[in-house]
């Protein structure tokens, strides 16, 4: 080891980058590595979201229609279909509750629950959910169970 081959220990100096705008010998002076002219040579220039450099944007040439409900409520289905086969496989005994689609994994904790009525249910179950069909609740009382709106 000699003075010609030393160096800072790794990590202990960091470069942040060319300083521009500090004079000529810097070789980033005069527009600062901007370019001439233009938007992005201006200081605040931000890119808007969507921006196209002037052409009409594509979420206003697009036309616009229909109507959306703020109030709509989002329910995540369960079929009769499904709580039959997860009887089978013993997943399930006699009653199926909301912690119970949590933990399947056939909802999430954040969202609600509506038995639909796909498919047929033999297995007498007590069903408690957000919402139900006309039908899987006609079906679930006929195979002996119950319906609880919760």
């Amino acid at each position: 080891m000699d003075l010609s081959n030393l160096k800072p220990a790794d990590g202990s100096v960091s470069r942040q980058g060319k300083r521009v705008g500090r004079g000529q010998g810097s070789g980033k002076a005069g527009t600062s590595g901007r370019g001439h002219k233009g938007a992005k040579s201006r200081s605040g220039y931000s890119k808007k979201l969507g921006f196209e450099g002037g052409q009409m944007p594509l979420q206003r040439r697009v036309p616009k229609f229909g109507f959306t409900n703020i109030n709509r409520k989002e329910y995540q289905g369960v079929n009769l279909d499904t709580l039959q086969k997860l009887v089978d496989d013993k997943k399930i005994k006699d009653t199926v509750d909301f912690d119970t689609f949590v933990s399947l994994r056939l909802a999430g904790k954040n969202e609600m629950v509506k038995i639909l009525g796909r498919g047929e249910l033999k297995a007498k179950l007590k069903v408690s959910a957000h919402k139900f069909s006309a039908s899987a609740k006609e079906a679930i009382e006929a195979a002996g169970g119950e319906a609880v709106t919760l």
